[in-house]
């Protein structure tokens, strides 16, 4: 992966070896069908979703791995399932050498969605 930061998401995984490009065009698809009014962008220098301005997931690729960031509840309410995969303070790491858990990811990121529209419905007042 080169240094510059990349100025879209077709840039970034653009990137990576073929064979990660695919794993992640596979994990931006599976986003962007869970959550089709997310906008897409980079943010500290990886694919970023959002949703009413409000950080729905990031994700990115390394060598051996993909980062999957789904703060700041998604990786609490996923922990059995997120249990089987090496985690970091607000991260999972899915194997690049094992398939992608894309359903699971589809389930999280439709999840951080429904918590995004129910934190920012205005207040009712009595």
């Amino acid at each position: 992966m080169n240094t510059a930061k990349p100025a879209n998401v077709e840039e970034y995984i653009a990137s990576f070896p073929a064979g990660t490009q695919k794993i992640l065009q596979l994990v931006r698809s599976t986003i962007q069908k869970a959550a089709p009014e997310a906008e897409e962008s980079i943010s500290y220098a990886m694919p970023a979703y959002t949703f009413n301005r409000k950080p729905l997931v990031y994700f990115a690729g390394y060598k051996n791995h993909i980062g999957f960031y789904a703060t700041p509840n998604g990786h609490e309410a996923f922990k059995k399932e997120l249990s089987v995969y090496k985690q970091g303070k607000g991260s999972v790491q899915f194997p690049i050498d094992e398939p992608m858990p894309v359903s699971l990811i589809a389930k999280i990121v439709k999840f951080r969605l429904q918590s995004i529209k129910e934190n920012t419905k205005p207040k009712k007042t009595k």
